[in-house]
């Protein structure tokens, strides 16, 4: 039954009442006038018992009404909020990113558990998420390897983050990183190595020394390295970094850099682009600059043979 026939349905049943009504009416003043002997009621009074009875008649009609109605607003709302929210959801798409994960591996060794405070602990955990958020983040992602974890840093997660465990695209491991990767890929990352990356080998897998200790146990990356007999290299701060403070690196900022050069190919704009302004770093000068990138300053003929001061852990 369409709209139309519906009204035409309920004004014929409007009428039938009323005139139902109209006979009883009349029925009512015959009986009363009969039984009483008074008048009947006045026309103004007949008129409102009408409006009245026909008000109770109809009270089970304007129920369902009422019903229809608030139904049909409650459909409207939800079509209405369907429409806008496809029209927000439109609005809000973000552009796709375009993601292409690299093959070069970036390993933080936490096998430093034991020489750190508590509170140490706590800031190489944040410096891990930092590096976890960084990688999720990168149109590069490398491979992130976190190895040895264990002890103090792997309660200091469960219990200050405990969603670490749902962590994507991040390989978790209790075992050193000697147990997961093959010895010929690994380079270990410490500023007391005399070797300084040009580049970085999509093949091999860098290791970053997860230990933060104020330079209380300097050389010991270098030392690890070595009793393992590791490849080992610095990053080429020295040839476009001057820097006011010590060349000292946190876990992130080490990690990041990488990042960045993944990204961008060049060192200077990776060092830039993440060392904090508290480090005061200032681009090499063009007379102070290391073309060569060995991590070594041009010297004269007659000192080209001094050593080269060793530098602090980047850990």
């Amino acid at each position: 039954m369409d709209d139309e026939d519906r009204v035409k349905t309920d004004d014929n049943k409007i009428q039938n009442n009323n005139n139902v009504l109209k006979n009883n009416i009349v029925e009512v003043d015959k009986e009363d006038e009969e039984a009483t002997g008074k008048q009947p009621l006045s026309k103004r009074q007949r008129k409102k018992l009408l409006k009245q009875q026909k008000w109770e008649e109809e009270r089970e009609m304007r129920k369902q009404k009422r019903k229809e109605r608030k139904q049909q607003r409650r459909i409207q709302r939800q079509n209405n909020h369907q429409e806008n929210e496809g029209e927000d959801r439109g609005a809000k798409k973000r552009p796709r990113r375009e993601v292409t994960p690299t093959s070069l591996r970036l390993v933080v060794d936490c096998s430093f558990d034991d020489l750190m405070l508590t509170k140490d602990v706590h800031k190489l955990h944040k410096q891990i998420q930092r590096c976890y958020a960084e990688n999720r983040r990168a149109s590069h992602p490398v491979q992130f390897y976190l190895t040895s974890l264990g002890g103090q840093l792997k309660q200091s997660m469960d219990e200050k983050d405990k969603g670490w465990i749902n962590w994507k695209d991040i390989h978790i491991k209790l075992e050193h990183y000697s147990e997961v990767l093959a010895k010929e890929d690994v380079v270990y990352l410490t500023s007391d190595s005399p070797n300084v990356l040009k580049e970085l080998d999509p093949k091999k897998a860098y290791v970053i020394g997860g230990l933060v200790d104020h330079n209380h146990h300097k050389g010991i990356t270098m030392e690890r390295a070595q009793n393992l007999g590791l490849c080992h290299a610095q990053l080429p701060l020295d040839s476009f970094v001057q820097m006011n403070s010590r060349k000292v690196l946190a876990v992130n900022h080490v990690f990041e850099i990488i990042l960045a050069y993944v990204e961008k190919g060049s060192w200077q704009d990776a060092f830039f682009s993440v060392l904090p302004p508290r480090k005061g770093a200032k681009a090499v000068t063009s007379g102070s600059a290391d073309p060569d990138g060995d991590g070594q300053e041009d010297q004269p003929e007659e000192h080209s043979d001094l050593e080269e001061e060793p530098q602090p852990n980047d850990k």
